[in-house]
C-alpha cells in the first residue's frame, strides 16, 4: 500500500457519485467531495504531461494533475498558459485524451465541477 496514497482522489470521486444518490447527506458534504475531487484531478492526479514538445507531438513524462506539467520548467508554464490563453485551448483539449488515465482525470474534474455547482445550488434551495 506504498503507492496508494496518490489514488485517493479516485476513492473520493466514487464516494462523490454514491452521495448522490443517498438522500441523507447533505449538500455541505456534497460541496467538500466535490472541491476534494476537483482538485485532486487538477493538481495531484498521477497522468501523463500532455504538453507539446519541439518536434509537435505530445509529451509522455509523469505529471500531477491535468493543470501540471512534468518535471521540465517549460512544460509546467506552457500547460498553465494553455489552461488561460483562449487560442491555446484546443491544443490543451488533445492534451487531456492522450491517454486512459487523463481521460478520467478529465471526466472526474468536469463531475467533480458539476457536482460543487449543484451542490451551492441544492444548499441555497434548501
Amino acid at each position: 500500500m506504498k503507492g496508494f496514497g496518490k489514488y485517493w482522489g479516485y476513492i473520493a470521486l466514487i464516494l462523490l457519485l454514491t452521495a448522490w444518490w443517498t438522500t441523507k447527506i447533505g449538500p455541505g458534504v456534497l460541496i467538500v467531495l466535490s472541491v476534494a475531487v476537483t482538485l485532486y484531478f487538477l493538481f495531484q492526479a498521477p497522468i501523463w504531461c500532455g504538453a507539446i514538445t519541439r518536434d509537435e507531438t505530445l509529451c509522455r513524462r509523469n505529471a500531477s494533475g491535468l493543470l501540471l506539467g512534468c518535471s521540465y520548467r517549460q512544460h509546467k508554464w506552457q500547460k498553465l498558459k494553455m489552461a488561460v490563453v483562449p487560442p491555446m485551448w484546443r491544443r490543451l483539449n488533445q492534451g487531456l485524451w492522450t491517454s486512459p488515465a487523463t481521460g478520467l482525470a478529465t471526466i472526474g474534474t468536469i463531475l467533480g465541477l458539476v457536482s460543487g455547482f449543484a451542490g451551492l445550488v441544492k444548499s441555497m434551495l434548501e
